[in-house]
């Protein structure tokens, strides 16, 4: 009785359970490693066991393989507590007994759903946390994690809509020799006997994970002819119950493969006796499974494009890039790590520095191949580029005036307020000469928090030569005049700026660019994870701004 238990441990903290399995040789695939669905089962059980309740979702990330011989240590913790549900971390790491390393293989959270018992409300009290450093950061993730739980529905909605309008104007359309999705669809069945169920006679959820993992790899190699290796699980959603008798039909089929990893889908349908004579069946699980290519064989191969050809497939296809897109946005905003000091000092013995690196840095980012097209309409078009763990975006906007006209405006940051809301109010604090002006910016709130403002060292050049593009470089720097205030949080911008080309005499082309830093990120993740348009509204503004006729800045 998960009261009874979670009552018990509340004045000493999170209820947490740990497993330790010795890797046997029928634990191991034919490689000599422990089998993904071997180390489900055991992840599902420990989760069950500091939980207690019927396990809703589970997101897996993969990390390591581990071989016969190892230990594998499983610690299940119970990370928050919310009004109905609660979020069980699960940490796995591996143990070489020979040499006594240990590393960490895999980490996944579960959200546990609370089930009525007839009319009776259940409501879980808060978890007491007076654990370590890393609980406590567990405890202020998890209630992030649930935020993007609840936004992800609507957010795959949106950029699901978003990703169909590109491909529908001829965005991603392979160029290459491409496979078929339908060429690695497999189809299998189960019976659900006694040992595969708990003491209620339900499946284990474990038991099913492993199931569907099977089916899973044999996808994937199907389409890579080698053996590849499960490195996430996305979204393994519990859908309905399964019991003793029951006959659970899995199948799987690639949905996208993105040169390095490819996304397997797998749905889970079950049939009683009944069902099953009437075929009638009942979806009880579903599950995006991610897999690489392992080891020294991920530098020779990459898994070839693959391509559509039904209506299914075509929504396969696309789900994946936004679950991807999703899965970007989720590491980028919960697991964003602390960039160190960006700002640098401003002194006018080193502006002709700072100002060449402004602009330089801006030109470099603008330069990168790979920007990926998330949303396009006929005025904005919005892009993100991912490398490594630097996350950027872009916007590009189509504008009637005059290149002039809008590096004019734009140049004066004293005017952004008037379009951007984001903007309370930008001062200038110091102004170099023509090319170079310090502004202070102060920024609205974001999610309860503090706002934010920053000082920020503004560069502009005008084109050299024809085709060269308008450039309004920004980047932080550190002026003795503007110290940090109490009531707002100092944060700082790394690259970004404005290149604006000319496309004709009263036409030109708008692009901002933003190299996402800490400080940055909580005004731009609604836009990344799908749940806002506020970057395309931001947009529009500007466009509106620069295209009425008022110019207040003399150059």
């Amino acid at each position: 009785n998960l009261s009874l238990i979670y009552g018990r441990k509340k004045e000493s903290g999170p209820v947490e359970v740990q497993m330790c399995q010795s890797i046997l040789p029928m634990h191991a695939n034919h490689q000599g490693e422990l089998g993904a669905g071997q180390l489900l089962k055991w992840m599902d059980t420990t989760a069950c066991l500091a939980g207690e309740w019927d396990c809703a979702v589970v997101d897996a990330d993969m990390r390591w393989s581990s071989g016969v011989g190892q230990v594998i240590n499983i610690k299940a913790r119970v990370n928050r507590a919310f009004n109905t549900s609660m979020e069980v971390g699960i940490y796995v790491t591996v143990q070489d007994v020979l040499s006594g390393v240990t590393k960490r293989v895999c980490v996944a959270f579960s959200t546990f759903v609370a089930k009525p018992t007839g009319t009776h409300k259940v409501s879980l009290k808060p978890l007491d946390i007076q654990g370590s450093v890393g609980e406590m950061l567990e405890y202020s993730l998890a209630s992030e994690r649930r935020r993007l739980r609840l936004y992800n529905e609507q957010a795959f909605k949106n950029l699901m809509k978003d990703y169909y309008n590109l491909q529908d104007k001829g965005y991603r359309k392979p160029v290459v020799p491409v496979v078929s999705t339908e060429l690695t669809r497999v189809e299998s069945i189960e019976l659900v006997l006694p040992p595969h169920a708990n003491h209620h006679g339900n499946t284990f959820g474990g038991q099913i994970m492993a199931w569907m993992e099977n089916v899973a790899t044999v996808a994937a190699s199907r389409l890579c002819g080698c053996y590849p290796s499960l490195g996430a699980v996305d979204m393994f959603r519990f859908r309905g119950p399964s019991s003793v008798g029951d006959r659970l039909v899995f199948k799987a089929m690639v949905n996208n493969a993105f040169q390095t990893s490819v996304e397997v889908g797998v749905r889970v349908e079950a049939y009683n006796c009944e069902e099953w004579n009437e075929g009638t069946p009942r979806h009880i699980n579903s599950a995006s499974m991610i897999y690489y290519i392992p080891g020294r064989d991920a530098e020779k191969q990459t898994f070839p494009v693959v391509t559509y050809t039904t209506l299914d497939g075509e929504r396969r296809f696309i789900g994946s890039i936004v679950r991807k897109r999703i899965r970007m946005a989720r590491k980028h905003i919960l697991y964003s790590g602390d960039e160190g000091p960006i700002s640098v000092p401003w002194d006018r013995s080193n502006q002709v520095y700072l100002g060449y690196n402004n602009v330089a840095a801006l030109t470099v980012l603008a330069g990168k191949r790979g920007w990926e097209a998330s949303n396009i309409n006929d005025k904005v078009g919005v892009y993100v580029h991912e490398e490594a763990d630097k996350l950027s975006l872009k916007v590009e906007m189509k504008v009637k005036t005059t290149a002039f006209y809008a590096f004019s405006l734009l140049a004066d940051l004293r005017l952004r307020p008037q379009w951007d809301q984001n903007y309370l109010s930008c001062e200038e604090v110091e102004k170099a000469d023509e090319e170079e002006t310090i502004y202070h910016i102060k920024c609205t709130t974001v999610n309860g928090s503090k706002s934010r403002d920053f000082v920020v060292l503004l560069s502009k050049r005008q084109p050299c030569k024809n085709g060269d593009p308008y450039v309004i470089a920004l980047r932080s720097v550190t002026v003795a005049t503007v110290p940090p205030e109490e009531n707002s949080i100092r944060s700082e911008v790394k690259c970004a700026g404005f290149l604006v080309h000319e496309i004709g005499y009263s036409t030109c082309k708008v692009s901002y660019y933003n190299q996402v830093t800490s400080g940055v990120l909580p005004y731009v993740e609604g836009n990344i994870a799908g749940w806002s348009k506020s970057m395309e509204e931001t947009a529009m503004s500007c466009i509106t701004f620069l295209e009425q006729d008022l110019l207040t800045t003399q150059f």
